[in-house]
């Protein structure tokens, strides 16, 4: 049951992602030919695209973009403590996220829990840590797991129900319970722009910790618990 898992046990995950180079002009030569190769499947249904407009999607590919930052919480008695791992070198953010995932959350006891996690997250971090050349946490590797000891927990799909056709973002389900939004700021598509022109990766940082504690929040409401005062939100 839902309301019986302990929330100390679970880390609250998000993660913003970029494309892997400032612009389609900026790629280069063998990964151009790769991406226009996923270009045309991205726009099958159209005759004509503009090829630098379809590469600001390259971010949520894991094979042709890169993670910046990755926002985590935890419950910790009342408070609920947030903490970003980000900057532009990627290797050394994911090397200190597997460094705690390794230290903290190596228990069969230990869940991850992300809104949507299971069809992004979750799988863009361990493909990002293997193409860094980064030993995969336990936690994280899924090799010849039984799907009932696959410690992940998704928010999206908890709200599914068994409808697997239906798709419900986090900022709509904040409205539904009453959520403070996470999107006062900027939103997922914005924050190619906010990294590569504005490089403000302590805005980007802010609005992915945002997310982590709604997601936090939401998980809640699940489970029947109000929701946590922001006196006891630290950021650490």
């Amino acid at each position: 049951m839902l309301s019986n898992l302990p929330l100390e046990n679970i880390l609250f995950l998000d993660i913003e992602t970029v494309p892997a180079y400032p612009d389609y002009k900026s790629l280069p030569d063998k990964f151009r030919k790769l991406w226009d190769k996923k270009a045309v499947r991205i726009n099958y249904n159209e005759e004509e695209f503009d090829d630098e407009e379809t590469y600001q999607k390259a971010g949520i590919y894991a094979e042709f973009g890169k993670i910046v930052c990755i926002s985590c919480g935890f419950m910790n008695g009342n408070e609920i403590r947030l903490k970003s791992f980000y900057g532009d070198d990627e290797f050394i953010l994911l090397e200190e996220f597997a460094k705690l995932l390794k230290q903290h959350y190596s228990s069969p006891s230990a869940l991850l829990c992300a809104h949507n996690g299971k069809e992004f997250d979750y799988p863009y971090i361990a493909r990002r840590m293997l193409i860094n050349g980064i030993e995969l946490p336990d936690i994280l590797d899924l090799a010849g797991k039984k799907p009932w000891e696959i410690q992940h927990l998704d928010t999206m799909e908890l709200w599914k129900f068994g409808d697997y056709k239906h798709y419900t973002s986090l900022e709509l389900l904040a409205a539904i319970f009453n959520i403070p939004t996470p999107k006062d700021d900027i939103d997922g598509s914005q924050v190619s722009k906010v990294y590569w022109i504005e490089k403000d990766l302590d805005r980007i940082a802010k609005y992915c910790e945002k997310d982590v504690l709604t997601t936090v929040q939401l998980f809640r409401k699940y489970q029947g618990l109000p929701l946590i005062r922001d006196e006891f939100v630290v950021i650490s």
